[in-house]
């Protein structure tokens, strides 16, 4: 399972460099399901991984000036302010068992789990649909966008804290359509704004979680080498068209891991 498991990490670098998200969704269901990490230790694993895999991606866009710093500093701090407060105080707070109905029993791990399912369908409904997108210059930010922007950035902390994805799928559509930002300008953004939740997520916490560093760090390495490769077919391949195809995936995981967690 483990080969399965690195063959996978190199799926989330490639989604990551070549789309700018999705690929963070499917990290904690690969730590989970074919390295056998408990959920809640995998969501501190997924930061990492996510984070650091996202700076290497982000330099050839940095490279390239198609990184935008004011939007960077826009969406980061509300997030991080909510990555660091939802890690640090929230996320302790969640009891190993949660509740039970009849013989069922929702635990912590179930529930994340859960959360992270209902988040990868929502994620693959933005992928599978179609959206124009214009390749149009930056204007400039509005006093309501800036608020929309900054509130967003704040529901993403929270969710990134909460399960450890990355949250391109949110980052990505409100880049493009509130904020009018280029595709490709969209995707290196993206990547900035993840390495830095991912990381502080993963640095706020580290001390509660005991770390397998050798798997971490294999792990890590070859979502790198995945997300290289996704940077560079990204000057070939039109992101935009193969994200339909990787929300048919993302959806049908989300609903075999609400399937197995709930009647297995």
């Amino acid at each position: 399972m483990e080969i399965i498991g690195y063959i996978a990490s190199v799926l989330i670098g490639i989604s990551l460099g070549l789309i700018g998200g999705g690929g963070s969704i499917l990290t904690v269901p690969v730590l989970v399901y074919l390295f056998g990490i408990d959920a809640f230790a995998a969501t501190e694993y997924s930061l990492f991984i996510v984070g650091v895999s996202s700076i290497a991606g982000s330099l050839s866009y940095f490279k390239n000036k198609l990184v935008n710093l004011r939007v960077v500093v826009l969406f980061g701090i509300p997030s991080i302010i909510s990555i660091f407060l939802t890690r640090a105080y929230f996320l302790p707070l969640i009891p190993e068992y949660l509740f039970t109905i009849g013989k069922f029993t929702i635990t912590r791990n179930i529930f994340l789990l859960l959360i992270f399912a209902v988040l990868m369908i929502i994620a693959s409904y933005k992928m599978i649909r179609k959206r124009k997108i214009t390749e149009k210059e930056v204007p400039l930010l509005g006093r309501n966008k800036n608020l929309i922007a900054a509130g967003e950035g704040s529901v993403l902390g929270m969710l990134t804290g909460l399960v450890g994805a990355g949250g391109g799928f949110m980052i990505i559509p409100a880049l493009v359509n509130l904020l009018k930002t280029p595709m490709k300008v969209a995707v290196g953004t993206s990547l900035v704004i993840i390495s830095l939740n991912s990381l502080i997520g993963f640095f706020s916490s580290v001390g509660k979680v005991q770390i397998e560093w050798k798997l971490l760090l294999s792990v890590t390495l070859v979502a790198i080498i995945g997300i290289i490769l996704g940077s560079q077919l990204s000057k070939k391949i039109d992101g935009e068209k193969l994200k339909p195809i990787f929300g048919w995936f993302i959806l049908s995981m989300g609903i075999y891991i609400i399937i197995r967690e709930i009647f297995f």
